[in-house]
């Protein structure tokens, strides 16, 4: 039989079959597995992985606070009297011993005049009963005076004296009360706005209404509750000279400036489980603010090694946290891992990861663990660390290694 009868022959049967069969065709087990392997490369997902970094990391742990002058005060009178003379501008720096207010200083110097007067007539008194007892004891060695007159001049001559005592005191007290008449600054700092205005009587007293508020600027307090676990792990006694102390404002992204442990509290609130603790900012710019939200970082004085990932490999499953380790077939296995702090653009892996491991980061909902993916190696994000690209050349070098087949699997 000639060659395009047979093929004319076969056309027809294979026609047949089709119609018989309702246009499917049955494929031997062979070509079926055929077919199944290159669906499976044909659909692998392709995702970007990257090797789980390693560097050496100082532990941090954030913390939210407000800001505390070191030093606060509220002027308030001493003395009662009329406001005359007010010697400062609303947010003026001031200095400690500068006037801040003037009462009425008249009432006050008529009383230093009548005590300076008191304290003559005293001084006077008791220079004539002194001289009176002296006569007096002369005349008791010659039985020249009753003994009873005796006892009276030298009675009046330490009643003198104590009149002099009485005066001298009121007239420091008329002296301070005259003083206290101009009211000056206990410390250096800003100062806030005038609660009362010229003319008003002001009463003495720590009821009476402030004057106005002084905050000292050179150094300003950032105060925060630190929880039991971290003050047992960063500041609990002979750690908090090594600590690393930083501050960030509402406004800013990073930390901007570095400070130091000033205090800490001498008990744990068993309510909250937290323990106050002060930390100190240099000020003397006077650009913070007593009561601005602070962003306060507390880090360990010393590095550890860590691994770190880009959050964004990490998937949710109810209460766990898992990534999706791809092994050398290129198979995308679940893995749960343990989370620690936030380090940068990373976070630290306490557990559930060993160096060198590669972890999809980028199209992780387009995959199921255990399915095939076509990974795309880059650079673990926000990581510069040495050891990283170190183990990144090497996950290059042995993906290289592999036959040409494996290889191209991986690097589609």
């Amino acid at each position: 039989m000639s060659k395009p009868l047979q093929q004319k022959k076969f056309a027809a049967l294979l026609a047949a079959a089709l119609a018989i069969s309702g246009g499917v065709i049955l494929w031997s087990p062979a070509s079926h597995e055929a077919q199944a392997d290159t669906a499976a490369a044909t659909n692998a997902a392709t995702v970007d992985v990257a090797v789980v970094a390693q560097q050496d990391i100082t532990d941090w742990q954030d913390y939210s606070g407000r800001l505390e002058a070191v030093e606060r005060v509220e002027i308030r009178p001493l003395v009662s009297g009329t406001l005359t003379k007010i010697h400062f501008k609303d947010g003026d720096l001031v200095k400690k011993g500068d006037v801040l207010f003037t009462i009425d200083p008249r009432p006050f110097e008529a009383e230093v005049a009548r005590a300076q007067a008191q304290l003559s007539g005293a001084e006077a008194r008791l220079d004539y009963t002194s001289h009176d007892l002296e006569r007096a004891e002369r005349l008791i060695g010659d039985n020249a005076i009753a003994r009873r007159d005796f006892e009276e001049k030298r009675n009046a001559a330490l009643e003198a004296k104590a009149a002099l005592l009485a005066a001298q005191a009121a007239l420091q007290t008329a002296r301070l009360n005259l003083e206290y008449s101009r009211i000056t600054a206990p410390v250096s700092g800003r100062i806030s706005r005038a609660e009362v205005t010229l003319g008003n009587i002001v009463s003495a007293g720590a009821s009476s209404t402030p004057l106005t508020t002084l905050v000292s600027t050179d150094n300003i307090y950032a105060a925060l509750e630190v929880d039991e676990q971290s003050y047992l792990k960063f500041i609990q006694p002979g750690h908090t000279s090594q600590l690393k102390v930083l501050l960030g404002l509402a406004n800013e992204d990073g930390y901007s400036r570095e400070g130091r442990i000033g205090s800490v509290d001498n008990r744990l609130d068993t309510a909250s489980g937290t323990i106050r603790v002060r930390a100190v900012f240099d000020n003397r710019k006077g650009d913070l603010l007593p009561g601005l939200y602070a962003r306060v970082r507390l880090g360990s004085g010393s590095t550890h090694p860590a691994l770190l990932i880009d959050e964004k490999a990490v998937g949710t499953d109810q209460d766990k946290r898992y990534v999706l380790v791809v092994d050398a077939q290129n198979q995308a296995n679940y893995r749960e891992i343990r989370l620690g702090a936030a380090h940068g653009e990373l976070r630290v892996v306490e557990s559930g990861l060993q160096p060198g491991e590669r972890i999809v980061v980028n199209g992780l909902q387009r995959v199921r663990p255990g399915s095939q993916v076509s990974p795309h190696l880059i650079a673990m994000p926000g990581s510069e660390s040495p050891l990283a690209q170190v183990r990144a050349e090497e996950a290059v070098h042995t993906i290289r290694s592999l036959p040409n087949k494996q290889q191209k699997a991986v690097n589609a």
